[in-house]
């Protein structure tokens, strides 16, 4: 096979957008970056016709799509259609979600990533299981039934019937004993802080001594408040990789924008997308632009990465390589994957183009063009 050159394109990589470049491409790696004028002459020239090439997108939570809630009915199936959905909108690496539920549907819900991730197509990457340690006093749209305090028993059976298939949980660490926390910090599961009351001081005991993350930050949290700072402020002096839910429904932009400040390059975006369905016990309804539980308590988004970027641009104030890289080169680092994120040589040619009115125009995987799949 020729090398592939990919020209006439905006680049957007490491926080820059860059015209007059071609990426070579080999072997499902980028292979350089070069001037568009030294492409080899026996390279195979693709030409974007002036559409934006960027890193591929990296969702680190969301729980189904296309009417398959994997997060209720953790199927093989749901996960499938959760990749494919996915690449089609320009997202290479996903942890599919699981919210606080019954032993037996996390466990089935383990079984089923084992299964598909000998079968994906790259993009699907393990398991986020988002409770059921959390905090009742936070719990969201989360079953209170449900939540629970973690033990080490448990704790340890999950993870050695997964086999490495977890890879990131949320869990409310006020709560956690010291040797659950030490446990998942050594198996190198990522640790996340959500659905907390913790205070300004255990804020300051506990991020990023272990835990490294925060979710959906300001959702499922105290509040700020000038007497009592709570754990917000506390999150943004340590500046732990922190997510951020940008549909201007969890979050208000000027808090978006607040928080871009303080965190910088911390601050990552996931979709918390849902889907519709009337299984289980998450049942969203889609409400005009929101999803909701039954009871009209607000669930999971209805967003893209790619429309969290557009929000990012346009309703915050984020400069668009800069979002880009809150959607793609800063959950890549915190999921450890050293070869996404950026356009350079060396890195792995999983990349998305889209245009100037954000719409993904295609989807590179592996090197590979995909066509879309329904």
């Amino acid at each position: 096979m020729p090398v592939l050159a990919l020209y006439n394109l905006k680049l957007i990589s490491a926080g820059t957008i860059t015209e007059g470049k071609a990426v070579l491409i080999e072997n499902g790696t980028v292979i350089d970056v070069i001037d568009e004028s030294a492409i080899p002459a026996d390279a195979e020239k693709k030409s974007l016709n002036g559409a934006f090439l960027a890193p591929g997108f990296i969702d680190l939570q969301i729980y189904g799509s296309g009417g398959k809630l994997f997060a209720g009915t953790p199927t093989v199936e749901a996960l499938e259609q959760l990749e494919n959905d996915l690449l089609n909108q320009g997202t290479i690496g996903v942890f599919a979600t699981i919210g606080t539920n019954t032993n037996e549907i996390v466990e089935t819900g383990i079984e089923a990533a084992k299964i598909y991730s000998q079968k994906s197509r790259g993009a699907f990457w393990g398991l986020h299981l988002e409770g059921p340690y959390l905090n009742p006093a936070k719990k969201g749209a989360h079953p209170e039934k449900f939540i629970k305090k973690a033990t080490l028993t448990e704790v340890k059976g999950w993870l050695e019937k997964a086999d490495g298939v977890i890879k990131m949980i949320t869990i409310a660490p006020e709560l956690q004993d010291q040797e659950v926390i030490d446990y998942l910090y050594e198996q190198g599961v990522i640790i996340s802080s959500g659905h907390s009351n913790a205070t300004y001081a255990e804020g300051k005991s506990f991020l990023k001594k272990p835990v490294q993350a925060v979710t959906h930050l300001f959702n499922a949290m105290p509040s700020m408040h000038h007497r009592e700072p709570g754990y917000i402020p506390a999150i943004f002096e340590e500046k732990p990789y922190t997510s951020i839910v940008v549909d201007g429904i969890h979050v208000d932009f000027a808090m978006v924008r607040l928080a871009k400040r303080e965190l910088g390059d911390k601050l990552f975006l996931i979709t918390d997308a849902v889907t519709s369905t009337k299984e289980g016990a998450y049942q969203h309804e889609l409400r005009g632009d929101r999803y909701t539980m039954p009871d009209g308590t607000l669930s999971g988004s209805n967003l893209t990465m790619l429309k969290a970027v557009e929000n990012c641009v346009k309703l915050a104030g984020i400069d668009l390589a800069e979002a880009v890289n809150m959607a793609s080169l800063y959950p890549a680092e915190l999921a450890s994957q050293t070869k996404k994120g950026k356009i350079e040589k060396g890195f792995d040619a999983d990349l998305v183009i889209f245009n100037a009115d954000f719409e993904v125009l295609g989807t590179i995987l592996k090197g590979d063009f995909l066509t879309k799949t329904t």
